[in-house]
């Protein structure tokens, strides 16, 4: 264990990424435990107000750490206790941040509703690919790369724009996660890529628009999806941040 932690973390400088991951995930827990229980009226916790009555979200102290966190690590070189410490101000200040990603994406206060399940997709989905990237995997698979081919800009160049273009497939066959992912792991794009388009997506409506066989393969296919992975994906949200609002219109969340 401590063979790999060294040869894996310390030694090619990731500790202050795993810092700012550890921090990252721990701010988010906290903050939705908190929140949880100012909805449920238990404990000493409130919303905070500023002059005037004005609400105080927590994305607003959540920017200013990411900031100073940033900046801070730039200006330390990411090495010694400088780089650690605004590693973990940095990673405090982006769980801060994505714990209300859906209120900055809707411009309005959606922590309790269905829109607000995207704050909890965009955490999970952002410590997944750091945490991929601390076991080792590179951006668009230059990782795989041997010393040799390294050398060769071509081949790197060419890795690179391939990945990119599996990537960017998927994304425009609506599959978001699998594109993202892609990034990291090369294999996982050729998968997004070579599959069918979800109905609606900017593929679906450009390619299938005169193939009525794949237009309702796509529908069967999403369908089948969603009958299978759609509940359980909404539960495991609703466990890590709390079921939303039955009355959207009536949420009034925690800011």
């Amino acid at each position: 264990m401590g063979h790999w932690w060294w040869r894996n973390v310390v030694e090619p400088g990731k500790l202050p990424l795993l810092l700012a991951l550890g921090a990252f995930v721990l701010t988010f827990v906290i903050t939705r435990v908190i929140t949880r229980m100012i909805r449920a009226g238990k404990g000493p916790f409130g919303n905070v107000t500023g002059a005037g009555g004005l609400h105080i979200h927590h994305v607003v102290p959540g920017v200013v750490l990411t900031v100073v966190g940033g900046f801070g690590a730039v200006a330390s070189g990411r090495q010694g206790f400088g780089g650690g410490f605004f590693a973990v101000v940095f990673g405090i200040g982006a769980g801060l941040v994505l714990d209300e990603f859906a209120l900055i994406l809707h411009l309005h206060d959606v922590y309790w509703t269905e829109e607000g399940r995207k704050s909890v997709e965009a955490v999970v989905l952002t410590a997944a690919l750091v945490g991929l990237v601390l076991a080792g995997f590179s951006p668009f698979g230059v990782n795989d790369l041997s010393r040799d081919e390294l050398q060769d800009r071509g081949t790197v160049l060419s890795t690179v724009a391939g990945n990119f273009v599996l990537s960017l497939v998927a994304l425009t066959k609506g599959k978001l996660r699998t594109a993202v992912f892609g990034v990291i792991v090369p294999l996982v794009a050729l998968v997004g890529a070579v599959r069918l388009a979800r109905p609606g997506s900017y593929w679906a409506r450009r390619f299938y628009r005169h193939r009525a066989r794949a237009r309702a393969r796509s529908w069967l296919r999403a369908y089948r999806h969603d009958r299978r992975w759609l509940r359980t994906g909404l539960a495991v949200q609703d466990w890590i941040g709390g079921r939303p609002d039955p009355t959207p219109s009536r949420a009034t969340g925690p800011r």
